[in-house]
């Protein structure tokens, strides 16, 4: 399916193998990104069942007993349950279309590397096969020295390490996009 095209923000995918440390870079660029007044909403794919409600907890037994969705909120945070008994993966649009409310400048999607969006991929020699680098929607990859396949000439190559770098190159990226964005609405 392919992305929304009206979303009124920039998506990128940070795809990797597990193992590889998209959340720990993540957990670096985020108080970068937010430094330059940007602010950004995150989107993680999980492949297993998780509770981030505790059994016990009201929110737990409630969602249990058959609350969908469950919203808990407070002075300081809110989360929302939803259960999906069909088991079916979830759609990218509408979790995108969920976040939108919130008005970000920039959406980061974690994991979903099968969606058709435009990728930051990460790679480590060792971890996976390295023909993720050439997948759909590639527009940089952030690497552990030299790559180990040949990258398209349109590719952005980036030290994994460096994550200052990195998150420039996003800043540079969302400006190319808004301005993308800008000459698609001006025909």
């Amino acid at each position: 399916m392919p992305l929304d095209s009206s979303l009124p923000f920039p998506v990128l995918g940070i795809a990797a193998w597990s193992g590889t440390g998209k959340t720990t870079l993540l957990e670096q660029l985020l108080p970068r990104l937010r430094a330059e007044g940007i602010q950004v909403a995150v989107i993680k794919h999980a492949h297993h069942r998780f509770d981030v409600d505790q059994p016990g907890k009201d929110s737990y037994k409630l969602r249990s007993a058959g609350a969908t969705p469950m919203l808990i909120a407070s002075s300081q945070r809110l989360a929302l349950m939803q259960e999906t008994p069909d088991g079916e993966e979830p759609d990218l649009n509408q979790l995108l279309a969920m976040v939108a409310v919130h008005q970000p400048d920039l959406v980061l999607v974690e994991g979903f590397k099968a969606w058709p969006l435009p990728k930051l991929v990460l790679y480590r020699e060792g971890i996976g096969d390295a023909q993720i680098l050439q997948g759909q929607g590639v527009e940089a990859v952030a690497l552990q020295g030299a790559s180990p396949i040949s990258l398209s000439a349109t590719t952005t190559q980036l030290a994994l390490d460096d994550s200052d770098g990195i998150a420039r190159w996003i800043i540079d990226w969302m400006a190319g996009q808004r301005l993308n964005d800008v000459s698609r609405t001006d025909r």
